[in-house]
């Protein structure tokens, strides 16, 4: 009796796994199989933290694409006495 199959259709899925079994040395279905748990397991992990954890990451996230030295003071907006301009 043979495998069921699993086909996807992507240019990049195929050329990912095919460099990571050359480096490896492992099949390519036990690499999408291991990639697959990995996922998986890193779902149920984000799933079962508490979701102030989750927005702390995202809003750290969201920082390293602002440039250093960005404020949010708006202070070019107002004058010296703190009046729109």
């Amino acid at each position: 009796m043979s495998e069921p199959q699993l086909s996807v259709r992507s240019t990049k899925a195929r050329d990912l796994a095919h460099a990571l079994a050359r480096r490896t040395g492992q099949p390519i279905n036990r690499l999408v199989e291991l990639a697959l748990e990995h996922y998986d397991l890193e779902l149920r992990q984000q799933s079962a933290r508490p979701p102030i954890d989750v927005l702390s990451d995202l809003m750290a996230e969201g920082r390293r694409a602002v440039p250093a030295g960005t404020t949010s003071a708006h202070d070019d907006f107002y004058d010296e006495h703190g009046l729109p301009r």
